[in-house]
């Protein structure tokens, strides 16, 4: 017996509560399950937000990496990203609320998972664009690449990186991460 897929709109989704501790994205109005990310997505997903922080910490910068728990509504539905880096002035608005946000925070990272590929890669790509995510990296276990986004206009330049290539990024210019440390943490 088949169950109909539970409908609903951003602002019941983000007050939505089953009593469980289950993890829902909506996509397209419908509220679908996520299951737990394997071991190694969440080394991944570990392993950024350090460096992010020690990044943040040497560079002296006001930004806020977080992991899992901040959603983000852009102009089509909520998402929640891996990881996200945002402002100061973002934090702040979420301090003492609900961890949504609003307007788009400068970076994004998706681990991809089987279940989330044509999501990481296709539909997120093109909404974190037209939302103004400045930089958006898709780091996919799976193939052994990264690909890091970065806003021109409306849309991404994409750069596919393998083995000891080096992550260019735009919010953290000196970050010294290859795609293969990426892939393969060691934390």
């Amino acid at each position: 017996m088949s169950q109909t897929p539970v409908k609903m709109t951003v602002e019941e989704y983000l007050t939505y509560d089953d009593g469980t501790d289950k993890r829902y994205q909506l996509e397209d109005g419908v509220l679908v399950e996520m299951p737990p990310g394997t071991g190694n997505h969440e080394a991944i997903i570990t392993f950024v937000l350090f460096q992010f922080i020690l990044e943040k910490q040497r560079m002296g910068l006001t930004l806020e990496p977080r992991s899992n728990g901040v959603e983000v509504v852009t102009q089509k539905q909520p998402r929640r990203p891996d990881v996200l880096v945002m402002t100061q002035q973002q934090a702040a608005s979420i301090q003492n609320k609900s961890a949504v946000l609003r307007t788009p925070p400068p970076l994004i990272v998706e681990v991809v998972s089987p279940e989330s590929v044509e999501r990481d890669y296709d539909t997120k790509t093109s909404e974190y664009a037209a939302f103004g995510v400045d930089e958006y990296w898709i780091i996919d276990p799976l193939e052994d690449k990264v690909t890091v986004c970065l806003l021109a206009g409306k849309v991404y330049n994409q750069t596919v990186l393998t083995g000891n290539q080096q992550v260019v990024s735009r919010l953290f210019p000196q970050i010294n991460l290859t795609a293969q440390q990426l892939l393969a943490p060691i934390i």
